[in-house]
């Protein structure tokens, strides 16, 4: 997905008012595919309790806390410090592009700086994040997705007695997989999106190649990802396509990868 962006420096904020900390390896792992997280700051009132679910995977992740006092009751007083440090760390070059995890749409104007001076800006949040944040990254990320995510690829434990009397050696008896539920459907616009880009960048004979449909995809639409549609990539996300898309796929120079492209049925 990231493979051009592997080497970038990578600053990583953490709103932790407007963030839940319950998946916090899931986010890392997510950032780890963007570049290499250098910095790692997590902002909060670290006196109050509600920050409490945070101090147990700070050092875990190697996540420094910057304590931020509420001058003012019922206002998040992280955002300013936040702000203050990210411009810090623009103008100190020392970072390539920044992640800013958090749901809150105060971060917009900050998301837009920081890309009008050349840095690759990823977001984080839940998928109540304002859509006035979500366009002003490079790339969004729901927290749900990645939730589910996890889930899947770790189903729950089973003893060895559980797993001998599902298993049993029959083949009709199968361990039940944890399924996470698409966050979205494929609706009418997801699909005009998909054959608008394709269109766009298509050859004469109408096809185009995989890669660069989804780079543009996600330049129009910062928050796309198959696996809010239930796909973990691309790939199998458009092959559920085949009424409308047809998919070739071709033997690259390299033994074993292939290249895969795509074309509109009514070419």
């Amino acid at each position: 997905m990231a493979q051009d962006t592997k080497e970038l420096k990578l600053a990583v904020l953490i709103d932790a008012d407007n963030v839940p900390y319950s998946n916090v390896k899931g986010m890392m792992e997510e950032i780890a595919k963007f570049g290499t997280p250098t910095t790692k700051r997590i902002y909060a009132d670290w006196t109050k309790p509600n920050a409490g679910g945070w101090k147990g995977v700070l050092l875990e992740h190697a996540i420094t806390p910057i304590q931020q006092y509420s001058y003012t009751v019922g206002k998040n007083s992280s955002d300013s410090a936040m702000i203050i440090d990210a411009m810090d760390l623009l103008y100190s070059d020392k970072v390539d592009g920044f992640c800013i995890v958090s749901s809150d749409s105060d971060f917009t104007r900050l998301a837009i700086r920081l890309r009008e001076s050349g840095m690759k800006v990823i977001g984080i949040g839940e998928q109540k994040t304002p859509n006035s944040f979500i366009v002003a990254c490079d790339r969004f990320v729901y927290i749900e997705v990645l939730d589910g995510h996890i889930k899947k690829k770790k189903p729950k434990r089973t003893t060895a007695t559980e797993t001998k009397k599902v298993i049993d050696k029959n083949p009709s008896k199968v361990v039940e997989k944890i399924t996470p539920k698409p966050l979205n459907k494929v609706d009418e616009p997801t699909i005009d999106l998909i054959e608008d880009s394709i269109d766009d960048i298509a050859d004469d004979s109408g096809w185009a190649f995989l890669g660069d449909v989804g780079n543009l995809i996600v330049k129009k639409k910062p928050e796309f990802d198959p696996r809010n549609y239930g796909f973990p990539k691309l790939t199998p996300m458009l092959k559920s396509l085949t009424d409308i898309l047809e998919i070739d796929e071709r033997d690259s120079d390299k033994k074993g990868i292939k290249h895969v492209y795509v074309r509109l049925r009514y070419t």
